[in-house]
């Protein structure tokens, strides 16, 4: 892990997500690549008029002001740190700029949200998981410890979700991370029974690893949702950190479908760590 993103809005949680990515940092001797995204309207940034320019000036300097006197912490020091400043338009663009320098590791502060205002407007944290093609570390506050000694993988132990699965196995290898990887059994059309989920499962790791030595640390448990299985055998575990494949879906489908990496990362009180199938 060499490059770690961090976008940060100056709240407590994304100081949170930055104290965090702090010891990550130290502990991989990675640079942290600090992102604040600056609202600033299309018209302000593209206008010809000499007055809104200024404007335009004022306020990136303001930023810049603001972001060095956020990023002036003790935790900070000994570690190579670029601040970026970007002008929000959509949140793809944190992607953008992982992809731009190579970066290993989102790691983003969040709240949660619910209710309605979770099916309509979702919050800043999910759109981020939602556009992201690297790992992204959701964190809800502050971590006395990043050393994620206990790691819980939910898997539905499909062919998609091989290349999440080696990308995770790879991260928390080096980590020297113990992973139980979890298949939570559903009350209705998806139900399995025992045989199947062990076909399902034997097919996974043949293809995933060439050998079944993971099987033993697969755990089948049965819940009303996957995201309360998870939860549930999460806490049941005493995990340190939750990580999970995402799909990722946009527009009408993550409507009608959703996304239960981007539900666990809302909802759970542990770290959550997605990996993009």
């Amino acid at each position: 892990m060499k490059k770690i993103i961090v976008p940060i809005d100056f709240s407590k949680h994304s100081e949170f997500a930055l104290k965090a990515s702090a010891k990550l940092a130290k502990k991989n001797n990675a640079e942290l690549l600090i992102l604040h995204m600056l609202e600033m309207s299309d018209i302000m940034l593209n206008a010809t008029d000499g007055l809104q320019n200024q404007k335009a000036a004022f306020f990136f300097k303001l930023a810049e002001q603001k972001f060095n006197d956020f990023l002036d912490k003790d935790y900070l020091k000994d570690i190579k740190i670029t601040p970026i400043v970007k002008h929000f338009k959509v949140f793809s663009e944190v992607n953008d700029v992982a992809l731009k320098h190579d970066a290993d590791l989102i790691v983003m502060g969040s709240h949660g949200v619910s209710g309605a205002k979770e099916f309509f407007i979702g919050s800043n944290t999910e759109r981020v998981v939602r556009n992201a093609d690297i790992p992204v570390l959701v964190v809800k506050n502050n971590l006395n410890q990043i050393d994620f000694h206990d790691v819980v993988f939910a898997c539905d132990f499909s062919e998609k979700s091989i290349k999440a699965y080696l990308n995770a196995s790879k991260l928390f290898d080096k980590m020297g991370s113990k992973v139980y990887l979890v298949y939570v059994n559903l009350p209705n059309d998806r139900f399995k029974n025992s045989l199947e989920i062990e076909r399902l499962v034997v097919n996974f790791f043949t293809k995933a690893d060439g050998n079944l030595d993971k099987m033993k640390d697969v755990h089948y448990v049965s819940d009303y949702t996957v995201e309360d299985g998870i939860l549930n055998f999460s806490i049941k575990m005493g995990a340190d950190l939750i990580a999970m494949p995402t799909h990722g879906r946009k527009g009408l489908s993550h409507f009608f479908q959703g996304s239960v990496g981007e539900d666990v990362a809302n909802h759970s009180t542990l770290p959550v760590i997605t990996f993009k199938i």
